[in-house]
């Protein structure tokens, strides 16, 4: 029994040994760097590392933007920050509640850590749920996280840290409670999940895609220079927007046309994907995704009372 006790230990601890996220910055800006996750969907293999997250350097010390999927991912970022800059970490900024941006605020519950209030009544709610499916979707990469709240609540206006000055802004089409960050000193707009590029965007806290959309028109009318999307590579141009616009446009006049015609939802996710849209990653996933979140709402707002008439 005992060899039997000894190899598995020897194997369960080689499998937890190979959970290393390998973050590797690539500085963007001046004082800026990125983590840029892949486009696929969680997985074991990938460790939940999906999502793009960053920091800024200043004079006064080290913005944190989002601090990733797990606490072993957290732990990894605060390493990958002190092998760039002998500055401290002196402040976090979340710009939404989803797991992949957030479940790695462990590593850094020694600095304030701040986000719209919203955010934080949502992470309250449903950020348990969300780390149990973590563990389901990613096993061991997971292990030790917890759900650790904001501990400040940030509001629009301009952040100056530093020789910084941060524009926050408070938006609300992707969860309802949407922070974006733009350094006005670099032109870096960290715009969150408010913009995917490349990698179908996701719904399931959105209050509508016509709020979204709204939201891309106040983006895109920054001063940015460079686009840190939530999911997808960086951008120095409007590609990113006249991606998501496009898409958008398409899933709502989709789901529209559906509503009028009575379709089902079963008909709704077999719907054909727009070959200008078959390179973007997850794109059929997402669909059905969307589907299931949205379309009752365009069903509803499609139905006629009959005691109106």
């Amino acid at each position: 029994m005992r060899w039997l006790l000894l190899i598995f230990i020897s194997l369960n601890g080689a499998a937890w040994a190979g959970t290393d996220y390998a973050l590797k910055p690539r500085q963007i800006a001046e004082g800026t760097w990125l983590l840029e996750g892949s486009t696929e969907n969680f997985a074991k293999a990938n460790g939940g590392n999906i999502v793009n997250t960053g920091f800024i350097v200043t004079e006064a010390g080290v913005v944190v933007i989002d601090t990733g999927p797990s606490k072993r991912y957290g732990e990894a970022f605060r390493q990958a920050i002190a092998a760039t800059t002998d500055k401290p970490v002196i402040r976090v900024l979340l710009t939404h509640h989803h797991p992949d941006h957030v479940l790695g605020n462990q590593a850094f519950n020694d600095v304030p850590i701040g986000a719209l209030a919203n955010t934080t009544d949502l992470l309250k709610q449903q950020g348990e749920a969300m780390a149990e499916n973590m563990y389901r979707l990613v096993g061991d990469w997971m292990r030790g996280t917890e759900v650790v709240l904001p501990t400040q609540v940030v509001e629009p206006g301009t952040l100056t840290v530093g020789n910084h000055s941060l524009r926050l802004l408070q938006l609300a089409g992707h969860t309802g409670a949407d922070l974006a960050v733009l350094d006005e000193t670099t032109g870096v707009l960290f715009a969150g999940d408010l913009v995917f590029y490349e990698r179908a965007l996701t719904t399931p806290n959105s209050p509508g895609l016509d709020v979204w959309l709204r939201d891309l028109d106040s983006l895109q009318a920054l001063p940015w220079k460079l686009i840190v999307p939530g999911h997808g590579p960086l951008a120095s141009d409007t590609s990113p927007f006249v991606q998501m616009r496009d898409y958008l446009g398409w899933l709502d006049q989709l789901m529209r046309d559906g509503a009028a015609r009575g379709d089902d939802m079963a008909e709704m996710i077999r719907s054909p994907i727009p070959e200008r849209f078959a390179g973007i990653s997850l794109s059929r996933y997402e669909l059905i995704r969307s589907v299931s979140h949205l379309y009752p709402r365009y069903e509803r707002a499609g139905m006629r009372r009959v005691d109106a008439q």
